[in-house]
């Protein structure tokens, strides 16, 4: 059905595909595997009409395509779900999702047919969002859903999901992957790309494996490999797993960050946690559950209406990030790294100096050398891929990108790290280096408070975990690393908080 044959595309500095080919036949999941920087995600804007490509070709059902855009694609049939949002934040839930098809009556859009076209597409994931809400009122997850149900609702014969579960918890990915096993059935070709191997060999029926650019395993049957042999090809070499140090916690210490009895405008209430220097306190909810917004509460980006917020034994009282980083060293790294974590038009050295520019400067002036130079120096320090710090910080890989967006916090000294979402995105080798240098930061005295919807990540890392439900935290366990006793333990917890929610 869909053929990309040789393709190749370069930016400055770098060749993002150097001969790539992808078969999808019809009434298939195919997954497109690679680590991060393989190539991935622009074999899918090329295959969108969002970049056009230096060689190679485009083929559907054997005739030559040439796609001057996303329109173009659409209108034979290829639907996405880009891995970075693509919505409009201040249209609703169903405007986003009938953007390109909006029903209408009379040259007036129909809006009672605008909202049941909605509520079909949610539906289909079992996901109860209000029609009528604005996008710019949603959390990260739940705008992935409307991406989602946004591409549903096209009816595209053929669907590239590009980490379509990264900001998404294990029972709504389940959900997802229903859906996509019924497209599969009924004859849709699917394409999925995914760090998730765990889901990939759940849902996948072929694999392409990228590796610099390259397909290192072309259209071959996921069956015949075990997920050690796929992160081989992708790696190109035997994968050794990094070992997390260990690390030795001083629970007498005065807590670094501690909030009690906080409570907020969003309706968080009664609100009580606390990390101590070299601590990690994961704290794990499902999608709603409020964890993005505690904190950026805590950043004075959202009202706090109730209780205190002290940092190491003082009383704070932050406005916003840039108080929060001068006046008390504590930094955020969301989990919106497109919209809210870089200036992805700006050169990586902009990015990673724009906290500390204050100290740069001379005689009110930074110098591009004095940018350049932290730059290398953090560069080398967490192992970030770039052809130079004056490429645009866009052009990364996810995870090099998830790395900048560390890298500018850790110039600024900062001593208390939120880090929300830390690998979204990211493939199983830059995963567990990230995984490694979160420990490592804890390991040389930081207080981290780490959101992850990946409960596997919570239980590695986290000292304790804070559960949350519903706006409350509903408990708090000491991790003994021991995964399935502990995943048993939270799902009760939140299933138990659910289950009295309804009842009430």
């Amino acid at each position: 059905m869909l053929v990309a044959e040789k393709l190749v595309k370069t930016f400055p500095g770098v060749r993002a595909l150097d001969g790539a080919t992808l078969r999808v036949e019809p009434g298939s999941v195919h997954a497109l595997l690679g680590e991060n920087g393989a190539g991935k995600s622009t074999l899918v804007k090329l295959l969108t009409g969002v970049y056009q490509p230096d060689g190679g070709r485009i083929l559907l059902d054997e005739q030559e395509l040439h796609l001057g855009g996303p329109t173009d694609a659409q209108a034979a049939g290829i639907g996405v779900v880009h891995q970075e949002r693509n919505l409009i934040p201040l249209f609703s839930v169903a405007e986003n999702i009938s953007l390109h098809h909006m029903p209408h009556k009379r040259g007036v859009v129909d809006r009672k047919r605008l909202r049941e076209e909605a509520r079909r597409c949610l539906g289909l994931l079992e996901v109860d969002l209000d029609p009528d809400v604005p996008v710019s009122e949603l959390s990260v997850a739940q705008g992935q859903l409307v991406e989602i149900a946004k591409a549903l609702s096209l009816d595209n014969k053929i669907l590239l999901l590009d980490e379509p579960t990264a900001s998404l918890t294990g029972d709504e990915a389940d959900r997802l992957y229903t859906v996509v096993r019924r497209l599969r059935d009924s004859g849709h070709a699917v394409v999925l790309v995914s760090h998730k191997l765990e889901e990939v060999f759940a849902v996948a029926d072929t694999v392409t494996v990228l590796r610099d650019g390259r397909s290192v395993a072309e259209a071959e049957a996921l069956s015949g490999f075990t997920q050690g042999q796929i992160v081989d090809l992708m790696v190109g070499r035997a994968y050794e797993k990094i070992e997390l140090a260990d690390r030795s916690l001083d629970t007498a210490a005065v807590p670094a960050l501690r909030l009690a009895g906080v409570s907020t405008s969003i309706g968080h209430q009664d609100i009580s946690l606390e990390v101590r220097p070299g601590e990690i306190l994961g704290l794990y909810g499902l999608v709603g559950a409020g964890r993005s917004e505690l904190a950026k509460a805590i950043l004075g980006l959202e009202r706090i209406t109730g209780g205190t917020v002290e940092i190491h034994g003082r009383p704070a009282r932050i406005g916003n990030v840039g108080d929060a980083l001068r006046r008390y060293r504590l930094g955020y790294v969301t989990e919106d790294r497109k919209d809210e974590g870089l200036f992805l038009e700006q050169p990586i050295s902009r990015n990673v100096s724009v906290t500390v520019w204050r100290r740069l400067a001379k005689a009110g002036l930074v110098s591009d050398r004095s940018e350049r130079k932290l730059t290398d120096k953090w560069a080398e320090s967490l192992g970030i891929r770039l052809a130079s710090p004056l490429q645009l910080a866009g052009q990364l890989s996810g995870g090099n990108q998830q790395k900048v967006s560390l890298a500018k916090w850790l110039a600024a000294e900062c001593d208390i790290l939120i880090v929300d979402e830390p690998t979204v995105g990211i493939d199983v080798r830059t995963k567990a280096a990230f995984h490694e240098l979160i420990a490592g930061l804890a390991a040389d005295g930081r207080a981290l408070l780490l959101i992850s919807s990946d409960l596997p990540e919570t239980v590695a890392l986290a000292d304790r975990i804070a559960v949350m439900s519903e706006l409350r935290i509903v408990g708090e366990l000491a991790n003994d690393h021991d995964y399935p006793r502990m995943s048993q333990q939270i799902i009760r917890m939140i299933h138990a908080e659910t289950h009295a929610e309804a009842s009430s």
